[in-house]
């Protein structure tokens, strides 16, 4: 199963004026990173980059100058992704202005059942938060203290790490058949069969005699029809 961990920095945040400036991801083969990544810094074509967004990635328009464009580099963007499932953190944020830059070359959008938002299985997985990139490098012990700026292969990187913990973890290398619902509606995973044998002799109580003495005396209390007598090798009436 192959697999384009990604994601996107952008002018803004509305998909159908901002532009993609950044785009990073590295492949997945059955879980495991194969070494190949994508990564590219655009120009957006005359579009501003708004200050609260370059605060967050710290990209500036002179950064871009003599960058390619989308179009340029799309065909190459395609090839690498072709074929492949796609998952982000907060998806639907980095497929839309996918989509919008497809749109402008008359290419087809994503197909949504392609797509796995590792926020929504995080959000799954632990229901009361946080579960930004950050949180949950933190909560896996993910080493991100060389992310002081948002940035789009970096960002990919860390959450291949994170998407590995969602799904299962180091055992994930373990599984025979895995299925992960595409759009983010299901994770299923089959591992393999796990065998557990008994124990040679049973492990010793832990009830002192005054811990038996007291349950007895309790017992005694509850009359002569108490189902507890029968456990206690004494007939109920």
């Amino acid at each position: 199963m192959r697999e384009i961990i990604f994601d996107t920095e952008t002018t803004g945040l509305d998909a159908r004026e901002d532009r993609i400036i950044e785009i990073g991801g590295i492949e997945l083969v059955n879980r495991f990173p194969t070494g190949r990544t994508f990564h590219k810094y655009i120009n957006p074509q005359g579009r501003q980059i708004h200050p609260d967004a370059q605060a967050v990635h710290g990209i500036s328009a002179a950064d871009l100058a003599g960058k390619p464009t989308f179009p340029e580099i799309a065909e190459e963007f395609m090839a690498f992704v072709d074929g492949a499932r796609l998952v982000a953190h907060n998806a639907n944020f980095d497929i839309n202005f996918i989509n919008a830059e497809f749109a402008r070359l008359g290419h087809p959008p994503v197909v949504p059942d392609l797509v796995v938002d590792t926020l929504a299985l995080a959000k799954r997985k632990h229901p009361m938060g946080p579960n930004s990139l950050d949180a949950l490098c933190r909560r896996y012990g993910i080493d991100n203290s060389h992310r002081t700026k948002h940035g789009a292969l970096l960002d990919s990187e860390l959450l291949a790490e994170v998407y590995i913990e969602l799904i299962g973890g180091k055992q994930a290398a373990l599984v025979l058949d895995t299925v992960v619902a595409v759009g983010v509606e299901e994770v299923s995973i089959d591992m393999a069969e796990v065998r557990i044998g008994s124990r040679p002799s049973p492990l010793p109580s832990r009830l002192s005699e005054a811990d038996r003495a007291a349950h007895a005396a309790l017992v005694d209390s509850m009359g002569e029809k108490a189902v507890w007598l029968q456990a206690l090798g004494r007939p109920a009436a």
